[in-house]
């Protein structure tokens, strides 16, 4: 035998490789088109780049060429799940300009339409969580009572989804007995139907492994970050628009601010079925105190005159062509105005200089605040479990691509 060393040549070292994962554009799970590209290391996410702008609609850039009453149907496409809470926000943004206060009629009435929106945005949204855990049956249930909230839109406006819900100075017309019947028969039927879905996910032990603890954010990341309504307050930050700068007369209802305190899949899952419990009281409250009065403002050159008359009277007629065509004329100034949407705060920074159009229109959205955080919610978990996070943070594309 020979005594020679034996010499083992070891491998050079090479760089980790990793695979690219595209979550998106078109994957059903990106619940709307955008794109996530992800840095994998087999099933575990190491980083993550969001693209956006598939369906940029160049929003805030329309309104400059638009007068401010053809502005309703963009804002209707921002997050097009709660559709009347973008309405009412332009007009409420419109009428501090013009100085204009509603009656308490009106306010409730956009109250009991906004609180509907939240209801409907907060099914699409938990209905889903369910889904991308495994659990399907909930979501059926509870799409049910979404049906019954858009019958009430179409009742009201005509329209289901994409609703131009009301006008500057109030709505268009008042609620009808048909229209009053179905919010009493969905208040009547959906605390029975949401009970069920508590039953069938909250204290879930296959639903609580994979929510809890997953996509967390700590509070202060999530300040840092913009984030406003159900996601920041299910990190255990108590702000709601709707309680710190009162708008349609907020604060007259008595309700409840559901807060969070692991900021993670669970919490915001858990804030957001609270907040439907609470928009169901607030919608009580306004149904039993609405006061009597017009579902509008007599302002002559801001609210449009009743279609009878416009069709039978030349001043009428005069007055709606120029309304409509934004020739009634709108005073210079800027300003910012916000309300509590079912994302959060959904904000319109207005800039008039006395024309027929905005100067300038930009819309908060706070799908596009808070999506910056995604990869930071995400890095170091599973696949399976950005997706869920993803569901939770109800990323909204109308939003993002204003």
């Amino acid at each position: 035998m020979s005594n020679e060393k034996t010499t083992i040549i070891q491998p050079e070292d090479t760089d980790k490789q990793y695979n690219t994962l595209n979550l998106g554009p078109t994957h059903p799970a990106t619940h709307g088109i955008f794109q996530n590209i992800l840095k994998m290391d087999g099933e575990t996410v190491m980083d993550a780049e969001q693209t956006i702008g598939y369906i940029h609609r160049a929003f805030e850039k329309l309104a400059e060429h638009r007068p401010y009453y053809q502005v309703t149907p963009l804002t209707d496409r921002l997050n097009y799940c709660s559709a009347p809470i973008n309405n009412f926000g332009w007009y409420l943004t419109v009428e501090k300009l013009l100085g204009l206060t509603t009656s308490k009629r009106i306010d409730y009435m956009r109250v009991i339409i906004m609180e509907l929106a939240r209801i409907t945005d907060h099914i699409i949204c938990n209905s889903v969580v369910g889904v991308d855990s495994g659990a399907l049956t909930g979501f059926t249930y509870l799409f049910q009572m979404r049906e019954l909230v858009y019958e009430i839109y179409e009742e009201i406006s005509g329209a289901r989804l994409t609703t131009n819900m009301g006008r500057i100075g109030g709505f268009e017309r008042d609620f009808s007995k048909i229209a009053y019947k179905k919010i009493n028969e969905f208040l009547k039927k959906f605390p029975k139907v949401l009970l069920q879905f508590e039953n069938l996910l909250m204290r879930n032990r296959i639903f609580m492994d994979r929510t809890i603890q997953v996509g967390s954010i700590a509070p202060d990341r999530a300040l840092n970050y913009g984030f406003t309504g159900p996601n920041l307050r299910a990190a255990g930050v108590d702000f709601d628009i709707r309680v710190s700068d009162p708008y349609c007369s907020y604060q007259d209802f008595e309700f409840d601010i559901p807060v969070g305190t692991q900021g993670d899949t669970y919490d915001r899952f858990c804030v957001r079925d609270a907040e439907m419990w609470e928009s169901l009281k607030i919608i009580k409250q306004a149904l039993e105190n609405i006061p009597e009065g017009k579902y509008y403002m007599d302002e002559p050159g801001i609210y449009l005159p009743p279609k009878d008359k416009v069709y039978s009277q030349m001043e009428a007629l005069i007055w709606h062509f120029k309304i409509v065509m934004g020739e009634a004329g709108y005073p210079p100034g800027e300003l910012y105005h916000s309300v509590e949407g079912a994302n959060g705060e959904l904000g319109f920074y207005l800039i008039s200089d006395g024309g027929r159009t905005p100067y300038r229109l930009h819309f908060r959205r706070p799908c596009f605040i808070y999506y910056q955080a995604f990869p930071e919610m995400i890095k170091g978990g599973v696949l399976s479990d950005a997706i869920l996070t993803m569901s939770s943070m109800n990323v909204i594309a109308g939003e993002l691509d204003a």
